[in-house]
């Protein structure tokens, strides 16, 4: 890689003895308009770097490095502690010339080999994820004569007069790659391996950034990360775990540096690029890097046509595997190896679809459904896209009030599910979605318990597979076990607002009042605009009487929700059990004059347990069976329901949902 670097350089004419030009065009101007002078030094711990004489001396003695690897450094120090843009780094180094950014990337990369650590052991170069650089070392600037004298440099003739006769211009260059050459291979032969943490090495993939010229294309940019998490997550096999896309996706065009993200996601890593799209042709860059110290581990360039973008994802997967030194097992080199060629049409109204699903809203389900549709009338064949299709009838199917009836909606998705099984039986996501139809709507508990158990084998880092698995469990009284998994899911995807609402739903049927009300406090600050956190944080208030602060919360819920039916029943269910129950009957009553009354049908339920109507509630609860109401799979573990658990009416419910071991 150091040798096609130097090569490309010496085919540009960049020779040490020609390329004075361009570092003092760089001289002219500091990054504030300031002129600068050339006998200028800068210093920074042992270094000291001499623009005049191009040399970086440590301690006194030279220390090599390439004319554009110079230039990166001494523009970097001399506007220390501030950002520079990737394009601000091209434009200055390589004027007027089209450079790929590897070839700045490949600098910083030799450069912090070079520099080291400062002091207090950090990187003197940071990365600011998906803006540029900042140097962040303390420099010193030195500018009197004397001062460069005692810095060991000879100042006493022109660079003109320094230059060497050609012929031994190139014969120091071509000894100087060999050097360099040299030099690097056996430093990455012989340089001491970084002990990896034990356990589980942690990875997040940030959003690739669209450098493509249409901002339409920022699905495909989406889409690709997404592809991108999923491909890494199969290769770890509990040896690599990998963000979700949910958590990920938070740090779009974020302006903290690596070890931040680092910190607040729990990871060692964190891999970043772009993505260019331009017709039927696509470039992905991609860098591996070290958050604790914000280092380059790896980086590559990828230029392929879109035909080839799966093959494409399995190269930068299997690159980042290798140089985090995660070991693969036979099984997923062999999955990786096996996917097949997609039809390009195919794949991009796969990507459309997944980006329209990721909405979280009815009109993207609906629109998804539509792209994945889409998708296998373009290849019939094709797994993902009734991967997609199950995923997004599920969802759709689970909303309240949807435009597709729930009896319409679930079938549709485990159809699709079995049928993307069919074609390619490895896919995590698959079994996942049909976990769901089988836990959510068929209530078969074990047929559930099974295909999660099968989705967390194929690919351990699907947050969703262990959110969705965390209810099976609770369902079949695994408190433990559920807990357990949902915190896993939580590990996978830390700023999930859904997940950590999950996580004080399940929390709360475990009976831990306390420890849920803390989990809830530390989401609404996470998302306050996120209702069934404030809904189920409320619940947890109603267990404990603390009615005055459920009422708040439920307030807040009903308010960030748009008037939604089952947040206002439970407002009115708070109401009645704070001793108001006017409040409770004015807002149930709107409830029994809604279209949709059949369809939230356990909810209203809840408001006359509340109110202490136990035979209008049960019979409540019937319609809600008819509809196989996605709520009754917590009729048993929801405290809530604890006035009626001794009545055979409920105890009979609870055993033709098959709740009864």
């Amino acid at each position: 890689m150091l040798y096609s670097f130097a090569a490309w350089e010496m085919h540009n004419g960049q020779t040490e003895g020609r390329s004075l030009e361009p570092a003092q065009r760089i001289l002219k101007v500091s990054s504030n308009g300031m002129a600068l002078d050339p006998n200028r030094l800068y210093e920074f711990g042992p270094f000291c770097l001499s623009p005049r004489e191009r040399r970086l001396l440590h301690n006194g003695q030279r220390v090599e490095l390439t004319p554009k690897a110079f230039e990166t450094l001494l523009v970097l120090a001399q506007n220390s502690g501030h950002v520079l843009k990737k394009e601000e780094l091209l434009q200055q180094i390589w004027p007027n010339s089209f450079v790929e950014e590897s070839n700045l990337t490949q600098n910083i990369f030799i450069l912090r080999k070079i520099l080291g650590n400062d002091n207090d052991g950090n990187s003197y170069i940071e990365t600011v994820p998906r803006h540029g650089y900042r140097f962040a070392g303390s420099v010193r600037e030195i500018e009197s004569k004397q001062s460069i004298e005692r810095a060991g440099l000879d100042v006493s003739r022109s660079p003109a007069q320094r230059a060497f006769p050609r012929y031994r211009v190139i014969t120091a260059l071509v000894l100087g790659i060999t050097l360099v050459v040299g030099v690097y291979f056996a430093q990455r032969r012989l340089r001491p391996r970084t002990p990896q943490p034990q356990g589980k090495i942690m990875l997040a993939v940030l959003p690739f950034n669209n450098l493509s010229e249409d901002p339409a294309q920022e699905y495909f940019a989406d889409g690709f990360t997404e592809e991108m998490i999923t491909q890494l997550g199969r290769l770890g096999q509990g040896q690599l775990g990998v963000i979700a896309r949910t958590s990920a996706m938070q740090y779009r065009n974020t302006q903290k540096r690596a070890d931040q993200i680092g910190r607040e996601l729990g990871v060692e890593y964190l891999l970043e690029g772009s993505v260019r799209r331009e017709g039927d042709r696509v470039r992905i860059t991609a860098q591996l890097i070290q958050a604790r110290d914000q280092t380059h581990v790896w980086a590559e360039e990828y230029d392929r046509d879109l035909q080839d973008v799966l093959m494409l994802q399995r190269d930068v997967a299997r690159s980042i595997a290798r140089e985090i030194e995660v070991k693969l097992t036979p099984q997923p080199q062999n999955r990786l190896a096996s996917d097949p060629a997609v039809d390009r049409k195919a794949y991009d109204l796969y990507l459309k679809g997944r980006y329209s699903w990721n909405k979280r809203t009815e009109e993207g389900f609906t629109k998804a459904i539509d792209y994945f549709q889409q998708a296998i009338v373009q290849e019939p064949n094709y797994a993902l896209g009734y991967a997609g299709l199950a995923d997004a009838y599920a969802l759709l199917g689970s909303l309240p009030n949807a435009e597709m009836p729930r009896k319409e909606a679930m079938p549709l998705a485990r159809a699709a599910a079995l049928k993307a099984l069919e074609i390619d039986e490895t896919l995590s996501e698959a079994h996942t979605s049909l976990a769901f139809v089988r836990m959510h709507y068929d209530w078969d508990w074990p047929g559930a318990e099974k295909e999660f158990e099968r989705a967390i084998q194929l690919n351990p880092d699907y947050a969703t597979a262990h959110q969705w698995h965390a209810y099976n469990l609770i369902v079949l009284g695994r408190t433990e076990d559920s807990l357990t998994e949902i915190h896993q899911a939580l590990e996978l995807d830390p700023l999930s607002s859904i997940i950590n609402t999950d996580a004080i739903e399940l929390t709360y049927y475990a009976r831990r009042y306390d420890e849920a009300i803390r989990q809830g406090r530390k989401t609404i600050e996470m998302d306050p605009r996120f209702p069934l956190a404030h809904a189920f944080t409320a619940l947890c208030y109603l267990q404990i009487k603390q009615y005055a602060q459920a009422i708040v919360e439920l307030q807040a819920a009903v308010l960030e929700s748009g008037d939604r039916i089952d947040m206002r029943a439970n407002l009115a269910a708070a109401y009645a059990l704070a001793g108001r129950p006017d409040d409770a009957r004015k807002v149930l009553k709107g409830l029994n004059d809604s279209p949709h009354r059949s369809d939230m049908a356990f909810h209203v339920a809840r408001v006359y347990v509340a109110l202490g109507e136990k035979d209008e509630a049960l019979s409540l609860l019937e319609t809600a069976y008819r509809e196989r109401s996605g709520p009754l799979i917590l009729l048993q573990v929801d405290p809530g329901n604890d006035s009626m658990r001794s009545d055979p009416r409920f105890q009979d419910l609870r055993y033709r949902i098959g709740l009864h071991q």
